[in-house]
């Protein structure tokens, strides 16, 4: 349901493209990795993966599970929890491992954070936490790095500039666009994987930010990773 309910908003907020490098599409039971930049990206994000058929379990803060209605469907549909910083923080990656092995793909964010900055700017990935090594190197699950560009221009900001932003995009109605990269088995040091994963999931946004015009330029990497030629979304 959560899905569909975002397949039919998000074009009404924005325009949303969408492109993917060559190859098949990825195959039920893998982990899908994006990067994190707005309130508003899981729903690009998810939008972006039903047209190509993928209904991914998220992996979200636990905080959203107290929210009324929302809490309810996330439970109901099968989504993970994730309570960082409890004794329950390891939950998660036991019920995604338990998804992945019942053949669904499972979506999570590497970075498990927003970026500090203010603006409206694209925002290059951040660090990823260890949880996804550690889930990919549990269960052998081939890695999709999908990035993301343009949430940013939804929502970001200070609370008052995301309920601004939130308001007026379906007059604005800003460019989004979302890359899929292809599949990857990562190495099985955790250090490795990690590092691995993340110019993985940079490239994507990198591919995806291009499309919009905007640089693409990670400032902790003055020389781009390089990128293959993304193919749209009617190849598949």
């Amino acid at each position: 349901m959560l899905s569909r309910i975002a397949a039919a908003l998000v074009p009404a907020f924005g325009r949303l493209t969408v492109t993917a490098d060559p190859g098949p599409r990825p195959a039920p039971g893998a982990i899908l990795v994006a990067n994190h930049t707005s309130l508003a990206d899981p729903a690009v994000v998810v939008a972006a993966l039903r047209r190509y058929g993928i209904e991914p379990v998220i992996l979200a803060t636990g905080g959203l599970w107290r929210v009324p209605l929302l809490g309810s469907a996330l439970r109901r549909e099968g989504h993970i929890a994730v309570h960082r910083g409890t004794a329950r923080a390891a939950d998660s990656l036991d019920a995604a491992a338990v998804a992945l092995a019942s053949g669904r793909s499972v979506l999570l964010y590497g970075e498990g954070r927003l970026p500090l900055r203010r603006d409206a700017g694209e925002s290059a990935p951040g660090p990823f936490r260890s949880g996804l090594a550690r889930l990919a190197a549990a269960t052998g699950a081939p890695v999709v790095p999908v990035g993301q560009a343009g949430a940013r221009r939804l929502c970001s900001g200070s609370r008052a500039k995301q309920l601004a932003g939130v308001f007026t995009a379906p007059v604005r109605r800003p460019c989004l666009h979302v890359h899929i990269g292809s599949p990857l088995h990562l190495p099985a040091r955790v250090p490795e994987a990690t590092d691995r994963a993340h110019q993985a999931v940079t490239s994507a946004w990198r591919t995806a930010a291009l499309a919009l015009g905007e640089d693409g330029q990670d400032p902790a990497h003055p020389h781009p990773y390089p990128h293959p030629n993304p193919r749209s979304e009617r190849s598949w």
